[in-house]
């Protein structure tokens, strides 16, 4: 399963977000010292536990690349998806079941052969360097839970690029990357309001105080009519996450419990800053044209290198066409190849605008200390690795690295300078 949502998380990624855990500061606590909010906050030396997390990471991606490239290989090479076809014929009959049958079989059997990789990464890791707090049982009734949502948008979705390859072989690519185009619109419309609560449980904030200055904040930023939703999510880890998510009815600010239970008032508030900047700025909508763009570019480099391939190898393929089902694991295969040709390129953009919703938090919050002592508790909490190897962070690193942004913190300070600010102009006078 993991190669089949190779591309929504190339797609999706551009909704990424995430502040990892942060520890030991009590709720609703205010920073009052006047050299606090002024003393650059060092950059901390990371853990030996930390750098053996480190280098499990970077084994891991080796592997996950790797894995993502032998499974849908060894279903093409070995005849298997061309058998498993010929069983959906016998199953579905019509065209349109077909699709639909082929794609269930081969996402069951891609979970089961996954199910131990994905046992270890999400749990049994998870549990060993003290990450996670979720139960057996919740674990795997979210993976069920996962496949279950892939299986019935897979069903119903699947035959659209199939029909297109069948009716328009020679522009295809063209067309199903433009249809990806509103299908992420809907994803991003919907997901807030039907697909994260299968998963945790949403309800109000129950910090009143606390959501009346979020939402200061917000209509500060230009964000109204929003609504703070409060996440239980202490059931599955420790890490903590804040998000404005959704559109028109379905906007919201989201909060997991953790990250109330973590840090102070002044980080979360610099927190929601950052996270309201991504939504101020149209990070999401930059980022769907964006990476519609290289959908289609990846598209098209299948288009011209998969004819090639088929003719070469249609006998141990079983199939001539690239429109005949079957296919599936080639284009995932081709997809995941020219991926990660592209996902330098692709991260980079997203660490631009991650920089750049940084530079938005501090500006609506003017609270460099905070903002710094927030990206201190990440690299405590989350294990991480302030300055990471150069090729790591160019192939993994959706945000900039912790240093980066820690120096930052210490550093952007132009009201300070009687400079303009950035994003001043975006900013409401609040009575």
């Amino acid at each position: 399963m993991r190669a089949l949502l190779l591309i929504a998380t190339f797609c999706l990624i551009i909704a990424s977000a995430a502040y990892a855990q942060q520890p030991t500061a009590t709720p609703g606590s205010q920073q009052t010292s006047a050299q606090s909010s002024t003393a650059p906050v060092p950059v901390p030396e990371p853990s030996e536990k930390a750098l053996s997390y480190y280098h499990g990471n970077i084994a891991l991606w080796i592997v996950n690349t790797l894995w993502g490239l032998v499974i849908p290989a060894l279903f093409l090479f070995t005849g298997f998806s061309a058998r498993i076809r010929s069983w959906a014929k016998r199953l579905g009959r019509w065209w349109f079941f077909v699709i639909g049958v082929y794609f269930i079989i081969f996402l069951v059997i891609n979970f089961v052969i996954d199910l131990p990789l994905s046992y270890y990464q999400g749990y049994t890791r998870q549990h060993a360097y003290g990450l996670s707090n979720q139960t057996f049982n919740k674990w795997f009734s979210d993976e069920i839970t996962g496949l279950a949502i892939s299986a019935a948008v897979g069903f119903l979705l699947l035959w659209i690029p199939y029909l297109l390859l069948k009716k328009s072989p020679r522009r295809w690519w063209l067309y199903t990357g433009l249809l990806a185009i509103p299908f992420l619109i809907l994803a991003i419309l919907i997901q807030p309001i039907w697909i994260d609560p299968l998963f945790n449980k949403f309800g109000p904030m129950k910090n009143k105080e606390l959501e009346a200055k979020i939402l200061q904040l917000a209509n500060r930023a230009g964000i109204e009519g929003g609504r703070v939703y409060e996440v239980e999510k202490s059931v599955d880890t420790k890490a903590v996450n804040a998000y404005v998510t959704g559109f028109g009815a379905t906007k919201r600010i989201v909060l997991w419990d953790t990250i109330i239970a973590k840090l102070n008032q002044n980080e979360l508030l610099f927190v929601m800053g950052h996270e309201m900047g991504h939504y101020v700025l149209g990070h999401v909508w930059k980022g769907i044209l964006f990476f519609s763009l290289l959908i289609i570019a990846a598209l098209y480099a299948i288009y011209r290198t998969a004819g090639w391939l088929i003719k070469k190898f249609h006998r141990r393929f079983g199939f001539t066409e690239l429109s005949d089902i079957a296919s599936l694991p080639l284009i995932i295969l081709l997809f995941s190849i020219y991926s990660l040709i592209v996902t330098p390129v692709a991260l980079a953009y997203t660490r631009h605008n991650e920089h750049e919703a940084d530079r938005f938090g501090l500006e609506i919050t003017r609270d460099n200390h905070a903002a710094a002592m927030a990206f201190v508790r990440l690299q405590q909490e989350n294990l991480g690795v302030p300055r990471p190897n150069t090729l790591y962070k160019l192939w993994t690193a959706s945000h900039p690295t912790l240093g980066e942004r820690i120096d930052f913190c210490n550093t952007y300070r132009p009201w300070e300078r009687g400079e303009p600010l950035r994003y001043g102009d975006l900013f409401k006078q609040v009575k």
